[in-house]
Protein backbone atom coordinates (compact mmCIF):
# COMPACT_ATOMS: atom_id res chain seq x y z
CA UNK A 1 0.00 0.00 0.00
CA UNK A 2 3.25 2.15 0.60
CA UNK A 3 5.02 1.92 -2.78
CA UNK A 4 1.79 2.86 -4.55
CA UNK A 5 2.20 6.98 -3.70
CA UNK A 6 6.20 7.08 -4.36
CA UNK A 7 6.23 5.90 -8.32
CA UNK A 8 5.29 9.75 -9.17
CA UNK A 9 8.19 11.14 -7.33
CA UNK A 10 10.53 8.33 -8.88
CA UNK A 11 9.22 8.75 -12.37
CA UNK A 12 9.71 12.54 -11.47
CA UNK A 13 13.23 11.79 -10.47
CA UNK A 14 14.06 10.08 -13.14
CA UNK A 15 12.72 12.56 -15.74
CA UNK A 16 15.01 15.22 -14.18
CA UNK A 17 18.24 13.38 -14.26
CA UNK A 18 17.51 12.03 -18.09
CA UNK A 19 16.99 15.91 -18.66
CA UNK A 20 20.13 16.68 -17.08
CA UNK A 21 21.86 14.38 -18.76
CA UNK A 22 20.34 15.21 -22.11
CA UNK A 23 21.59 18.84 -21.36
CA UNK A 24 25.26 17.41 -20.45
CA UNK A 25 25.71 15.96 -23.58
CA UNK A 26 25.01 19.13 -25.80
CA UNK A 27 26.79 21.26 -23.61
CA UNK A 28 29.89 18.27 -24.64
CA UNK A 29 28.77 18.52 -28.05
CA UNK A 30 28.63 22.41 -28.29
CA UNK A 31 32.29 22.74 -26.85
CA UNK A 32 34.12 21.49 -29.63
CA UNK A 33 32.00 23.77 -32.34
CA UNK A 34 32.59 26.70 -30.37
CA UNK A 35 36.65 25.78 -30.03
CA UNK A 36 36.51 24.85 -34.04
CA UNK A 37 34.75 28.38 -34.47
CA UNK A 38 37.35 30.28 -33.13
CA UNK A 39 39.91 28.84 -34.50
CA UNK A 40 38.28 29.69 -37.83
CA UNK A 41 37.68 33.02 -36.39
CA UNK A 42 41.10 33.83 -35.87
CA UNK A 43 42.88 33.24 -39.25
CA UNK A 44 39.96 35.55 -40.33
CA UNK A 45 41.27 38.43 -37.92
CA UNK A 46 44.51 37.69 -38.74
CA UNK A 47 43.56 38.22 -42.39
CA UNK A 48 42.14 41.36 -41.93
CA UNK A 49 44.70 42.86 -39.69
CA UNK A 50 46.95 41.65 -42.79
CA UNK A 51 44.88 43.55 -44.94
CA UNK A 52 44.51 46.87 -43.04
CA UNK A 53 48.44 46.76 -42.81
CA UNK A 54 49.21 46.27 -46.60
CA UNK A 55 46.45 49.17 -46.80
CA UNK A 56 47.77 51.02 -44.69
CA UNK A 57 51.24 50.81 -46.51
CA UNK A 58 49.77 51.09 -49.79
CA UNK A 59 48.25 54.41 -48.31
CA UNK A 60 51.75 55.89 -46.91
CA UNK A 61 53.37 55.87 -50.59
CA UNK A 62 50.47 57.58 -51.70
CA UNK A 63 50.45 60.30 -49.38
CA UNK A 64 54.30 60.46 -50.25
CA UNK A 65 53.90 60.94 -53.49
CA UNK A 66 50.68 63.88 -53.03
CA UNK A 67 53.73 65.28 -51.46
CA UNK A 68 55.48 65.30 -54.73
CA UNK A 69 52.68 66.01 -56.53
CA UNK A 70 54.24 67.31 -60.48
CA UNK A 71 55.25 70.82 -60.80
CA UNK A 72 53.51 72.34 -63.85
CA UNK A 73 55.79 74.47 -65.98
CA UNK A 74 54.13 77.90 -65.15
CA UNK A 75 54.60 76.94 -61.79
CA UNK A 76 58.30 76.11 -62.29
CA UNK A 77 58.65 78.73 -64.42
CA UNK A 78 57.85 81.41 -61.40
CA UNK A 79 59.59 79.65 -58.56
CA UNK A 80 63.05 79.58 -60.83
CA UNK A 81 62.48 83.37 -61.70
CA UNK A 82 61.65 84.10 -57.64
CA UNK A 83 65.02 82.25 -57.01
CA UNK A 84 66.67 84.61 -59.79
CA UNK A 85 65.42 87.27 -57.59
CA UNK A 86 66.42 85.83 -54.10
CA UNK A 87 69.67 85.68 -55.36
CA UNK A 88 69.90 88.98 -56.52
CA UNK A 89 69.31 89.80 -53.47
CA UNK A 90 71.59 87.97 -51.95
CA UNK A 91 74.84 88.97 -54.21
CA UNK A 92 74.26 92.14 -55.59
CA UNK A 93 78.05 92.33 -56.14
CA UNK A 94 77.91 89.30 -57.97
CA UNK A 95 80.48 89.23 -60.72
CA UNK A 96 82.65 87.23 -62.96
CA UNK A 97 85.80 86.14 -60.36
CA UNK A 98 88.45 86.23 -63.07
CA UNK A 99 90.82 89.24 -63.52
CA UNK A 100 90.62 90.81 -66.16
CA UNK A 101 91.32 94.33 -68.08
CA UNK A 102 90.41 93.78 -71.67
CA UNK A 103 88.50 90.71 -74.06
CA UNK A 104 91.83 89.49 -74.52
CA UNK A 105 93.10 89.02 -71.09
CA UNK A 106 89.61 87.28 -69.64
CA UNK A 107 89.37 84.83 -72.53
CA UNK A 108 92.86 83.72 -71.83
CA UNK A 109 92.07 83.35 -68.04
CA UNK A 110 88.60 81.42 -69.12
CA UNK A 111 90.81 78.94 -70.63
CA UNK A 112 93.42 78.77 -68.34
CA UNK A 113 89.96 78.45 -65.58
CA UNK A 114 89.40 74.87 -67.11
CA UNK A 115 90.37 72.08 -63.96
CA UNK A 116 91.50 74.53 -61.73
CA UNK A 117 90.01 77.56 -59.57
CA UNK A 118 89.90 80.82 -60.53
CA UNK A 119 92.18 81.87 -57.63
CA UNK A 120 94.80 79.80 -59.01
CA UNK A 121 94.15 81.47 -62.51
CA UNK A 122 93.78 84.83 -61.03
CA UNK A 123 97.59 84.39 -58.94
CA UNK A 124 99.05 82.98 -62.34
CA UNK A 125 97.98 86.01 -64.93
CA UNK A 126 99.45 88.61 -63.87
CA UNK A 127 102.79 87.43 -64.42
CA UNK A 128 101.74 85.95 -67.77
CA UNK A 129 100.19 89.16 -69.20
CA UNK A 130 103.29 91.02 -68.15
CA UNK A 131 105.22 89.01 -70.45
CA UNK A 132 102.58 88.69 -73.43
CA UNK A 133 99.61 91.45 -73.03
CA UNK A 134 99.01 90.97 -76.98
CA UNK A 135 97.64 88.13 -79.00
CA UNK A 136 100.66 89.02 -81.25
CA UNK A 137 103.27 87.99 -78.24
CA UNK A 138 101.58 85.01 -76.74
CA UNK A 139 102.01 83.73 -80.82
CA UNK A 140 105.46 84.61 -80.51
CA UNK A 141 106.34 82.94 -76.97
CA UNK A 142 108.09 79.71 -77.08
CA UNK A 143 106.01 77.04 -75.77
CA UNK A 144 108.43 75.47 -72.85
CA UNK A 145 108.43 79.45 -71.22
CA UNK A 146 104.42 79.33 -71.48
CA UNK A 147 104.29 76.28 -69.79
CA UNK A 148 106.30 77.36 -66.91
CA UNK A 149 103.99 80.22 -66.99
CA UNK A 150 100.99 78.79 -66.84
CA UNK A 151 101.83 75.43 -65.01
CA UNK A 152 100.36 76.31 -61.54
CA UNK A 153 97.43 75.88 -63.01
CA UNK A 154 97.37 72.55 -63.92
CA UNK A 155 97.03 70.68 -67.76
CA UNK A 156 99.78 73.21 -68.50
CA UNK A 157 100.77 71.65 -71.85
CA UNK A 158 97.55 71.20 -73.34
CA UNK A 159 96.85 74.58 -71.89
CA UNK A 160 100.11 76.10 -73.99
CA UNK A 161 98.71 74.54 -76.84
CA UNK A 162 95.20 76.26 -76.88
CA UNK A 163 96.97 79.57 -75.59
CA UNK A 164 99.46 79.18 -78.29
CA UNK A 165 96.24 78.31 -81.38
CA UNK A 166 93.88 80.90 -80.19
CA UNK A 167 96.64 83.75 -80.27
CA UNK A 168 97.97 82.77 -83.40
CA UNK A 169 93.98 82.93 -84.56
CA UNK A 170 93.29 86.15 -83.11
CA UNK A 171 96.67 87.53 -85.09
CA UNK A 172 95.52 86.21 -88.03
CA UNK A 173 92.67 86.06 -89.03
CA UNK A 174 91.00 88.80 -86.27
CA UNK A 175 93.64 91.48 -86.72
CA UNK A 176 94.72 90.62 -82.83
CA UNK A 177 91.10 91.84 -81.73
CA UNK A 178 88.79 88.80 -80.12
CA UNK A 179 85.80 88.35 -82.01
CA UNK A 180 82.26 89.62 -80.44
CA UNK A 181 80.01 86.60 -81.60
CA UNK A 182 79.67 83.30 -80.57
CA UNK A 183 80.14 81.74 -83.90
CA UNK A 184 83.65 83.03 -84.41
CA UNK A 185 84.74 82.63 -80.68
CA UNK A 186 84.33 79.05 -81.00
CA UNK A 187 86.32 78.37 -83.95
CA UNK A 188 89.28 79.08 -81.67
CA UNK A 189 91.74 76.72 -80.29
CA UNK A 190 90.66 75.15 -76.62
CA UNK A 191 87.44 77.84 -76.79
CA UNK A 192 83.73 76.10 -76.55
CA UNK A 193 80.24 77.73 -75.60
CA UNK A 194 80.87 78.10 -71.93
CA UNK A 195 84.39 80.11 -72.49
CA UNK A 196 82.47 82.20 -75.19
CA UNK A 197 79.28 82.86 -73.37
CA UNK A 198 82.01 84.26 -70.55
CA UNK A 199 83.67 86.58 -72.80
CA UNK A 200 80.20 87.61 -74.45
CA UNK A 201 78.21 88.51 -71.94
CA UNK A 202 81.61 89.76 -69.52
CA UNK A 203 83.84 91.65 -72.39
CA UNK A 204 80.88 92.47 -74.86
CA UNK A 205 78.01 92.64 -72.94
CA UNK A 206 76.46 90.10 -74.94
CA UNK A 207 73.65 88.01 -72.94
CA UNK A 208 74.99 84.31 -72.45
CA UNK A 209 74.33 81.53 -69.54
CA UNK A 210 77.50 80.12 -68.64
CA UNK A 211 77.45 76.65 -68.01
CA UNK A 212 79.61 75.33 -66.11
CA UNK A 213 80.38 72.18 -63.39
CA UNK A 214 78.07 74.75 -60.27
CA UNK A 215 75.70 76.16 -62.29
CA UNK A 216 74.92 72.56 -63.80
CA UNK A 217 73.96 71.20 -60.36
CA UNK A 218 72.31 74.38 -59.27
CA UNK A 219 70.01 74.39 -61.89
CA UNK A 220 68.99 70.62 -61.67
CA UNK A 221 68.94 70.94 -57.95
CA UNK A 222 66.68 73.41 -58.69
CA UNK A 223 64.27 71.71 -60.95
CA UNK A 224 65.23 73.87 -63.99
CA UNK A 225 66.47 70.66 -65.91
CA UNK A 226 67.59 67.07 -65.74
CA UNK A 227 69.98 67.02 -68.37
CA UNK A 228 73.95 67.03 -68.14
CA UNK A 229 74.80 67.79 -71.43
CA UNK A 230 76.26 71.72 -70.75
CA UNK A 231 74.44 72.84 -74.26
CA UNK A 232 71.03 71.09 -73.40
CA UNK A 233 70.91 72.82 -69.80
CA UNK A 234 71.66 76.42 -71.13
CA UNK A 235 68.89 75.65 -73.97
CA UNK A 236 66.71 74.40 -71.18
CA UNK A 237 67.25 77.17 -68.73
CA UNK A 238 67.16 79.94 -71.48
CA UNK A 239 63.74 79.07 -72.39
CA UNK A 240 62.28 80.33 -68.60
CA UNK A 241 64.43 83.28 -68.25
CA UNK A 242 64.27 86.37 -70.49
CA UNK A 243 67.65 87.15 -72.24
CA UNK A 244 68.48 90.13 -70.64
CA UNK A 245 68.78 87.87 -67.63
CA UNK A 246 71.07 85.51 -68.56
CA UNK A 247 74.97 86.82 -67.50
CA UNK A 248 74.11 88.00 -64.45
CA UNK A 249 71.92 85.06 -63.77
CA UNK A 250 75.28 82.88 -64.38
CA UNK A 251 76.95 85.04 -61.97
CA UNK A 252 74.57 84.54 -59.31
CA UNK A 253 73.83 80.75 -59.51
CA UNK A 254 78.06 80.02 -59.81
CA UNK A 255 78.19 82.58 -56.80
CA UNK A 256 75.58 80.41 -55.06
CA UNK A 257 76.90 77.13 -55.84
CA UNK A 258 80.52 78.19 -54.84
CA UNK A 259 79.36 79.42 -51.47
CA UNK A 260 76.47 77.65 -50.26
CA UNK A 261 75.52 74.96 -52.47
CA UNK A 262 78.17 72.87 -52.30
CA UNK A 263 78.68 69.86 -54.85
CA UNK A 264 79.13 67.10 -51.78
CA UNK A 265 77.78 68.62 -48.54
CA UNK A 266 75.02 71.79 -49.34
CA UNK A 267 74.83 74.32 -46.42
CA UNK A 268 70.87 73.55 -46.88
CA UNK A 269 70.72 75.28 -42.69
CA UNK A 270 72.10 78.54 -43.96
CA UNK A 271 70.37 79.06 -47.44
CA UNK A 272 68.27 81.63 -48.26
CA UNK A 273 66.64 80.41 -51.08
CA UNK A 274 65.59 76.97 -48.92
CA UNK A 275 61.57 77.37 -49.32
CA UNK A 276 62.36 77.25 -53.05
CA UNK A 277 64.55 74.22 -53.64
CA UNK A 278 63.21 70.68 -54.39
CA UNK A 279 66.69 69.53 -53.10
CA UNK A 280 66.32 70.65 -49.74
CA UNK A 281 67.80 68.62 -47.27
CA UNK A 282 70.36 66.98 -49.33
CA UNK A 283 72.84 69.00 -47.17
CA UNK A 284 73.01 69.60 -43.62
CA UNK A 285 69.59 71.34 -42.28
CA UNK A 286 71.06 72.23 -38.62
CA UNK A 287 71.30 76.15 -38.56
CA UNK A 288 74.75 76.42 -36.74
CA UNK A 289 76.43 73.62 -38.57
CA UNK A 290 75.65 74.85 -42.26
CA UNK A 291 76.84 77.98 -41.08
CA UNK A 292 80.13 76.62 -40.64
CA UNK A 293 80.25 75.43 -44.19
CA UNK A 294 79.97 79.01 -45.84
CA UNK A 295 83.08 79.81 -47.90
CA UNK A 296 84.27 83.05 -49.48
CA UNK A 297 82.94 86.03 -47.83
CA UNK A 298 79.85 84.43 -46.53
CA UNK A 299 82.16 82.55 -44.42
CA UNK A 300 84.83 85.37 -43.61
CA UNK A 301 87.42 84.15 -46.42
CA UNK A 302 88.80 86.00 -49.26
CA UNK A 303 87.30 86.15 -52.50
CA UNK A 304 88.83 84.62 -55.73
CA UNK A 305 90.04 87.67 -57.22
CA UNK A 306 93.33 89.88 -56.56
CA UNK A 307 91.38 92.88 -57.84
CA UNK A 308 87.12 92.70 -57.19
CA UNK A 309 84.86 94.86 -58.17
CA UNK A 310 83.55 97.80 -56.39
CA UNK A 311 81.12 97.23 -54.31
CA UNK A 312 82.96 93.29 -53.10
CA UNK A 313 82.34 92.83 -49.26
CA UNK A 314 85.02 90.17 -49.18
CA UNK A 315 88.37 90.34 -48.98
CA UNK A 316 90.80 90.76 -52.21
CA UNK A 317 92.33 87.41 -52.53
CA UNK A 318 96.15 86.74 -51.30
CA UNK A 319 98.54 87.01 -54.91
CA UNK A 320 101.05 83.29 -54.86
CA UNK A 321 103.32 83.37 -52.68
CA UNK A 322 107.21 83.40 -54.30
CA UNK A 323 108.80 79.99 -54.84
CA UNK A 324 110.97 79.05 -51.51
CA UNK A 325 114.67 79.60 -53.11
CA UNK A 326 116.87 76.46 -52.37
CA UNK A 327 119.48 76.14 -49.66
Amino acid sequence: MNATPDKPAAAKKAVTKKAAAKKATATAEQAPAKKTAARKTAPAKKATATKTAKTAAGKAPAKKAAARKPESRVAMVRRARRINRELAELYPYAHPELDFTNPFELLVATVLSAQTTDLRVNQTTPRLFAVCPTPEDMAAMPPEKLEELIRPTGFFRAKTKSLLGLSAALRDRFGGEVPGRLEDLVTLPGVGRKTANVVLGNAFGVPGITVDTHFGRLARRFGWTTAEDAEKVEADVAEIFPKSEWTMLSHRVVFHGRRVCHSRKPACGACAIAPLCPAYGEGETDPEKAKKLLKYELGGQPGQRLKPPAGYPGQPAPPMAPPVAAS
